[in-house]
């Protein structure tokens, strides 16, 4: 019930909760709290398997006889950030935490999170959790992310039919912020204003109907555009900086930009969307949001594999693995015992 709670809410409110539920003679310390967790979440780690670069099992040959798939797997990568207490400057007051979440066409999901610059499993941690959901070898799955270099490392080598997609959100986000400092050249109706705005909504177009190589041409030619002004500004350079940056971000990732105009048409999924709201459960609900805490990598990287245990609701099953004396029973089972 600790760890549990702990997972749930801040270290305090868990100690004030457990205090008036329970009849305890005196109060859990939160310092005791803290180092229940990190044993749980230590456990929990201890007991994946090694981690490899390649997770794909057997052959061609065997996947063949292997039965009937189920409908395509679709896993969404996303990153966010928690305040560090081990900061020395200001640009390490933070570090990144990666989120991701793994749907079936049923409906069903599950989570999963990591410290980036902490964990030494994270492909191991992401192939289990698709193995859980039953993922074979010879089963579809769509792998969507925002294209940064640790997901983009993260998901490949897990599954031979795995297909993977940069995500038309992010892609559309920074061409939003572009087409915002376009605006700011000159007034309405000027030259470089329109031609600026012209050249984004052809690079979306092209993007959009997964034509990477027109996307890149009219990229340059929004720089050689913004290079040329006779009197460039600090807005002409802070565009031009920001075009030169989406044409490496684009050149990264462009054999993972599919058509996403036809995708879309025939209903398959090209945007992450779904693990904006994971983002916001496993990581901004407990550990940013009206939370004051600063964290250590271990401390939140532990804190996450409780966290998303209890959140997949798996945490009891793992207890029970553990403690093979404690039931689970639920329902039907749980009122006959009870009668019993």
């Amino acid at each position: 019930m600790e760890t549990k709670f702990a997972a749930l809410m801040s270290y305090g409110l868990t100690v004030e909760l457990l205090g008036e539920v329970l009849p305890l003679s005196k109060l859990i310390s939160v310092s005791s709290l803290h180092r229940q967790v990190q044993r749980v979440g230590e456990r929990m780690d201890g007991e994946l398997g090694e981690e490899q670069m390649f997770f794909i099992e057997g052959c061609p040959l065997e996947w063949a006889e292997l039965p009937r798939p189920e409908m395509p797997l679709v896993v969404g990568l996303d990153g966010g950030y928690v305040h560090s207490c081990e900061r020395k400057a200001r640009k390490d007051s933070c570090f990144e935490v990666i989120v991701g979440k793994s749907v079936t066409t049923n409906g069903s999901s599950k989570c999963f999170g990591f410290v980036n610059c902490y964990d030494t499993k994270p492909k191991r941690r992401l192939f289990e959790v698709l193995k859980s959901q039953g993922m074979q070898m010879n089963q579809q799955v769509t792998f969507l992310s925002d294209g940064g270099d640790t997901v983009r490392e993260l998901q490949l080598y897990l599954n031979p039919e795995a297909e993977h997609l940069l995500d038309w959100f992010h892609i559309t986000m920074r061409l939003t912020v572009m087409q915002q400092m376009a605006k700011g050249l000159g007034p309405e109706g000027s030259e470089s204003r329109t031609s600026a705005l012209k050249e984004l909504e052809s690079i979306k177009w092209y993007l959009w109907h997964g034509n990477v190589f027109q996307a890149l041409q009219h990229i340059n030619f929004l720089e050689m555009d913004l290079d040329g002004e006779v009197n460039t500004g600090e807005r002409e350079k802070k565009l031009l900086r920001t075009a030169g940056e989406f044409y490496t971000y684009i050149e990264n990732n462009q054999r993972w930009i599919p058509n996403y105009g036809d995708r879309y048409r025939h209903g398959e999924m090209i945007s992450t969307g779904f693990v904006e709201s994971t983002v916001n459960q496993v990581i901004a609900k407990r550990m940013v949001k009206k939370q004051q805490m600063r964290w250590t990598k271990r401390g939140a990287h532990l804190l996450l594999q409780v966290r998303t245990r209890v959140l997949n609701e798996e945490f009891r099953g793992t207890f029970s693995g553990w403690y093979p004396g404690m039931r689970v029973t639920s329902g039907a089972e749980g009122q006959e015992e009870l009668a019993a």
